[in-house]
């Protein structure tokens, strides 16, 4: 067995074994669920690589919310399908979502990110699952960082093991019968393959088939218990769970860790499991053994702690749960509610941010998900690829109103959400518009909307903080880079005209009661972070309404006058009129520039950072 503390070498053909992109057949599809693994997941991507040798693998990593750049750590890797959960959902929410992503495949392989896999690991597991249809997963022996045999093998939780694992615990007595533990500490279980109850959820390849008939993963399990109970699910389905130890890895210990919190979790959701599946008595019983184990240790502050959790059930609602974004919903089973048409030029550090929310009702056939890519020089074609569901064409010619036409050209349903490659947006913002569109009575709609100012100084803030308070950006259908029209509306004007600013003229084209923003999840414009940066993009606006009067010259209004008004009529108090003096100040030199000549169409793309 090689070092498990130093990385497997890569030979020289490393580097040209991709993995297998979404929509193409699999042997396996690898589910990785990420938190706080920025250390860990090269690691495990590289190993994966050396594993691809024999093996067609797509590889998919659900990150639930790592604050330490995990997910950008895996977009990284270019084939690779990286998914960003919206939240910490835990190892089963995680599994779920990932698995989203997997089909079509004849397998999937479970992994723990903090893994290193031995040579011939995911082939053995993959020989095993296919000698017997019975099967329906197969387990891998799994080593300490020093080596030594973990003891991964479990038996089904019961009241007897629960009592003998509180009073003999993992170091008294190993030579126990079985049915006094939950652990199989018998040195010679993990010399041969065999069938068994459950193991350690940290690597399982499981038959794709078994997987749909059991179902998804139990999310009610935030961490712990999850495994053991979707073990029960596939032994009660007739399948066997196998042990096979000529595959091995190495559990390096260094994934999101444990603390007292999560100490407290396991032992609670070791009575949830019970109660889950067992009788009221019994699972009285199972849980008054934990609390003995608990109470056996009470010399210990942190299982003093435990103890008064497990024996008062209302505290149990503090322990750690799901962190469900707000905007997470199931799909209708309405499909065909539209078009997403989306312009690209050189949007490779955002444009998997923007498509991933909206993959899954792109695979469910809910809408259509067009990403046009004109003129591109970087890889926005090749990650926009990577999302399942996305429709990928390229133009030569970088030119956005080309790429809306083409996009035209393309679609087939009927109202179409036009949608800027830099905006944030959810699912569920997407359907509503679509939804009241589909209602008929209005030809435009666009979402609410905010600007991202997150990471902007203090004068960009300023600005935008006017520019929302002024009721003319209100209403209009500019300003939140999405927009969407029926068919009828569309008609208006047919083909969008080469003009720079699509939106407003868009906008130009309907009564106000022909028009609506639809009350959703807004849609967020990330803003330049400096100065110099908005001064670029006013400058590009500015042009984009030189265009527009040219080419509607009856549109061309004066806007300055009109908007310091609108600005001064905003102050409120004193941070409100320092807010007003930033806009009136750099809208002023915006303009100045423009009208010497020292403003062009350059983009500022300190908007279009990773995140």
């Amino acid at each position: 067995m090689s070092d498990s503390n130093q990385p497997r070498q890569a030979d020289s053909g490393t580097a040209e074994r991709h993995f297998v992109e979404a929509g193409s057949p699999a042997d396996v599809c690898v589910v990785i669920v990420t938190y706080q693994s920025n250390d860990d997941i090269d690691a495990i991507i590289d190993d994966l690589r050396l594993e691809a040798r024999d093996l067609r693998l797509r590889i998919v990593v659900a990150d639930n919310n790592s604050p330490d750049g995990t997910l950008e750590r895996v977009r990284t890797h270019p084939d690779v399908i990286a998914v960003d959960t919206g939240g910490n959902l835990g190892y089963a929410g995680g599994i779920n979502v990932a698995t989203e992503f997997a089909e079509p495949c004849e397998t999937l392989l479970i992994l723990n990110p903090d893994l290193r896999l031995e040579p011939g690991a995911v082939g053995e597991m993959l020989v095993t699952l296919r000698a017997d249809q019975r099967i329906g997963a197969v387990l891998p022996k799994i080593f300490r960082p020093d080596h030594t045999v973990y003891p991964s093998i479990r038996f089904e939780p019961s009241v007897s093991g629960l009592l003998g694992d509180a009073v003999f615990g993992s170091a008294i007595w190993l030579g126990r019968p079985t049915a006094l533990s939950e652990f199989d500490y018998r040195a010679h279980s993990y010399d041969d393959a065999h069938d068994v109850d459950w193991a350690t959820g940290a690597a399982v390849l499981i038959r794709s088939s078994v997987a749909r008939e059991v179902g998804p993963w139990n999310e009610s399990f935030f961490l712990y218990s999850e495994e053991i109970d979707y073990f029960r699910r596939i032994r009660d389905s007739g399948h066997l769970i196998r042990y096979q130890p000529r595959s091995a890895v190495v559990h390096t210990l260094g994934g999101s860790g444990t603390s007292p919190v999560l100490a407290d979790l396991l032992a609670v959701n070791r009575v949830r499991y019970l109660e889950l599946h067992h009788g009221r008595l019994y699972s009285a019983a199972g849980r008054a053994s934990v609390a003995l184990s608990e109470a056996l240790r009470s010399y210990d502050r942190d299982h003093r702690r435990r103890l008064g959790i497990v024996l008062r059930r209302q505290r149990w609602a503090q322990l750690p749960t799901a962190d469900i974004p707000k905007t997470a919903e199931s799909i209708a089973v309405d499909r065909d509610r539209g078009t997403v048409i989306v312009p690209a030029y050189n949007e490779s550090a955002v444009i998997e941010r923007t498509l991933m929310p909206l993959s899954r009702a792109a695979v469910d056939g809910v809408i259509e998900l067009i990403v046009v890519c004109n003129g591109c020089t970087d890889d926005t074609a090749a990650r926009a690829r990577k999302i399942p569901g996305a429709q990928v064409i390229e133009l030569t010619t970088g030119s956005k109103t080309l790429a809306l036409n083409a996009g035209d050209e393309l679609a087939t349903s009927w109202p179409r959400v036009y949608l800027d490659a830099d905006i944030e947006i959810t699912q569920r913002a997407v359907l509503d518009i679509l939804d009241r569109l589909r209602r008929g009575d209005i030809l435009a709609a666009r979402p609410e909307f905010r600007y991202g100012t997150d990471d902007a100084g203090p004068i960009v803030r300023s600005y935008y903080r006017a520019r929302s308070r002024m009721p003319v950006h209100r209403d209009a259908l500019w300003w939140a880079g999405v927009y969407a029209l029926t068919e009828e509306g569309h008609a208006r004007f047919g083909r969008f005209p080469d003009v720079t600013g699509d939106d407003k003229f868009v906008d130009t084209q309907f009564a106000p009661d022909e028009k609506t923003v639809v009350s959703t999840d807004p849609s967020i414009w990330t803003t330049p972070t400096n100065t110099r940066g908005l001064i670029k993009v006013l400058g590009r606006h500015q042009r984009g309404n030189a265009e527009l009067a040219e080419h509607n010259p009856e549109s061309a209004r004066p806007t300055g006058r009109t908007t310091a008004l609108a600005v001064l009529a905003s102050v409120r108090g004193p941070r409100t009129a320092v807010d007003a003096l930033a806009y009136l100040v750099v809208a002023t030199l915006s303009r100045y520039k423009a009208g010497r000549g020292e403003t062009t169409w350059e983009r500022d793309d300190t908007s279009r950072r990773r995140r």
